[in-house]
């Protein structure tokens, strides 16, 4: 833990000084959906109110999406209601699963339903995998295990049918959707050869995948260039996992500006998608 991680004047000193206008927060791992499900409600509140407060305070430099009580999904569509409709927060945020509940599992469906009567996105973190093995030396989890996990994550929502019956949900892929640009051609071909893949959809899931948002991280040319080619640069979003060990938020916009395309590319990408998606005056 640094100061930037619970003090916002620090944290707005570091906005400036990478001359970052304005930053979305979002509750990462470990979430508050570990705990029972009373007390999850109870954190859930307290860090959505927190994010309430500090927007009152800094309103031209933060927004935030909304810790949300995924142990119990009742809950988690009020409380998101609750944040969006009083607290001025833009959305909320999911996990790859919840306590080894896929995302695809038919009580989160409310929660899905919920967000796009609000008209809000949900953001998709991931979290540590519930099988580490392998990945437990070398901080493999890290490193890989969360592009994997939001890979699988995203995976079970198009082929289990959520985004077939929420076409109109706005969901934000953390680490630009881990490495489903990637592998979206093979998904095509899975929808094609096996009819597993075509139980609970009628289209090639790289459609559903383009219409999702995904977020960088710094030090990625080659993979951001790639996400762009696959979905374009209007369905790319600025991150930086600031500030988390790994992350770097200079080097995030740093990464953008170098990036081989044009001025206006650039600027989707470092604002207005985020200004676009966030519904941001």
């Amino acid at each position: 833990i640094v100061e930037e991680h619970h003090n916002p004047a620090a944290r707005l000193a570091a906005l400036h000084a990478a001359g970052v206008d304005m930053q979305c927060l979002t509750m990462t791992v470990p979430g508050v959906h570990g705990e029972e499900a009373g007390v999850g409600m109870k954190l859930a509140q307290l860090v959505n109110d927190g994010f309430a407060d500090v927007i009152a305070q800094y309103p031209q430099h933060f927004t935030a999406l909304a810790a949300l009580p995924l142990q119990d999904p009742q809950a988690a569509v009020v409380e998101l209601e609750r944040a969006v409709t009083q607290g001025k927060l833009r959305g909320g945020t999911l996990f790859t699963h919840i306590n080894g509940k896929q995302l695809d599992d038919p009580t989160f469906w409310p929660l899905y339903a919920k967000a796009c009567e609000l008209d809000v996105p949900l953001f998709i973190h991931p979290i540590v995998p519930q099988q580490i093995g392998a990945m437990r030396d070398y901080r493999l989890v890290a490193v890989e295990g969360f592009l994997f996990e939001t890979s699988i994550a995203v995976s079970r929502l198009i082929y289990g049918g959520v985004m077939a019956q929420f076409p109109q949900l706005t969901l934000i892929l953390a680490h630009m959707g881990g490495t489903l640009p990637f592998l979206a051609e093979r998904m095509d071909r899975g929808f094609a050869v096996y009819p597993e893949c075509r139980q609970k959809i009628a289209e090639p899931p790289s459609l559903a995948l383009r219409r999702m948002y995904m977020d960088t991280f710094p030090y990625s040319p080659k993979a951001i260039q790639f996400a762009i080619e696959f979905a374009g640069a209007d369905q790319i979003l600025m991150g930086s996992d600031y500030p988390h060990q790994i992350g770097d938020l200079p080097g995030g916009v740093q990464t953008i500006r170098d990036l081989p395309i044009g001025a206006t590319e650039k600027q989707l990408i470092l604002g207005d998608n985020a200004r676009r998606v966030l519904k941001l005056p």
